[in-house]
């Protein structure tokens, strides 16, 4: 049975009290950055950030991050239109966990999505996810291939997105929805047969949701579904980017299905102002690293710390109103990101990786 969410956050976030000196003045570190001055991720201490990876002549723009026991995948869209016209391909990039290259995968259209599927092992790759969304699953020892395709027209009329694994389902997020306000579905589950893949609602669109800041029932209108994860309780939880909200479903696509939406936002002289965040992940390990992927910057960078908290959140956020992107810690509590990158230009897919990987678990759903 899952906690609630207010004793999750209590447990999660309880660690932020012992650092609220340090979590100020990163906040005070980030607001005091010129909008108008040159981007260059820095790490706020005690935390340290290295280049795991950039591009390279052959693939350029990495975006989503994936990884196994022992490596670490990332998908490159190559400049491609995000529905998969004008001929876009994308590469995929198997890295050991030092960054050495090890293979790489080209793929037909603009990747975005990609995990590690824990019941066999294989790549799952979305590509073109505002329209003509297609599936290719990898086997990562052999290279071999399989294309599924996704209905079409899709019944929220836009593509899909990221992937997210739980043993009885595996949940995608329905992206770029062609309606205002959004009818069709946000998240939805999947299952591959033949070459095509049947699709369930899970999330509607306009469903309803508790704010966990104000506690009262909001009305959501996603219209910028995008990324998507499990958190280390197994609830799902998803980025609608340009609405700048977390919205949290426990027990997804059950009967007991419950949602909350978290509002983002960060402190600028006192004033709360919305994030558009791009990803986020979740800590399952005291030991481990952060990657991320600068998109504009053609460039993968690996963030370290001495300790870090299981559970707790940290996001990538894009450029908004001039300023540069940065990652952050988020209290899914307040909805606060603390920035512990600054300075980076385009941040977007990243992943926890922890020190020993072992095998990848995909979480249980069951109502309480």
């Amino acid at each position: 049975m899952n906690p609630s969410l207010e004793q999750r956050n209590f447990r999660f976030f309880k660690p932020l009290a012992r650092t609220a000196i340090a979590a100020a003045a990163a906040v005070c570190a980030f607001a005091a950055i010129p909008r108008a001055a040159a981007a260059q991720a820095v790490a706020v201490s005690p935390y340290t950030i290295t280049t795991f990876a950039q591009s390279a002549g052959a693939y350029s723009d990495p975006d989503s991050v994936a990884f196994d026991a022992t490596n670490i995948y990332i998908g490159y869209g190559n400049g491609g239109m995000p529905d998969g016209s004008g001929g876009a391909m994308s590469t995929i990039v198997k890295y050991a966990m030092d960054g050495t290259v090890v293979t790489t995968w080209t793929v037909v259209g603009h990747n975005d999505g990609l995990r590690i599927d824990p019941s066999g092992g294989d790549l799952w790759a979305n590509q073109n996810e505002d329209a003509n969304t297609n599936l290719v699953i990898i086997n990562p020892k052999t290279g071999a291939q399989k294309v599924y395709t996704y209905p079409s027209p899709a019944p929220h009329g836009g593509g899909y997105d990221d992937l997210a694994f739980a043993r009885s389902a595996t949940f995608v997020s329905a992206s770029n929805p062609a309606n205002n306000p959004n009818t069709g579905p946000a998240i939805v589950s999947i299952q591959p047969s033949g070459k095509t893949i049947k699709v369930n609602a899970v999330l509607a669109g306009e469903a309803s949701a508790t704010n966990v800041i104000t506690g009262a029932t909001d009305t959501l209108n996603l219209q910028d579904p995008d990324s998507m994860t499990f958190d280390t309780e197994g609830d799902l939880v998803l980025d609608s980017q340009a609405d700048g909200e977390l919205v949290i479903v426990q027990y997804p696509g059950l009967r007991c299905q419950q949602n909350f939406v978290v509002p983002l936002s960060y402190p600028v002289d006192g004033v709360p102002t919305p994030l558009i965040a791009d990803d986020t992940a979740f800590v399952t390990s005291n030991q481990g690293f952060l990657i991320f992927a600068d998109k504009s910057a053609q460039t993968v960078y690996k963030v370290t710390a001495p300790f870090f908290v299981i559970g707790a959140a940290y996001s990538s956020f894009q450029n908004d109103a001039g300023t540069a992107g940065f990652v952050g810690r988020t209290d899914l509590t307040s909805g606060v990101s603390t920035p512990i990158i600054t300075g980076a230009t385009n941040p977007g897919g990243m992943a926890f990786i922890p020190e020993v990987v072992g095998k990848i678990k995909a979480p249980s759903i069951t109502c309480p």
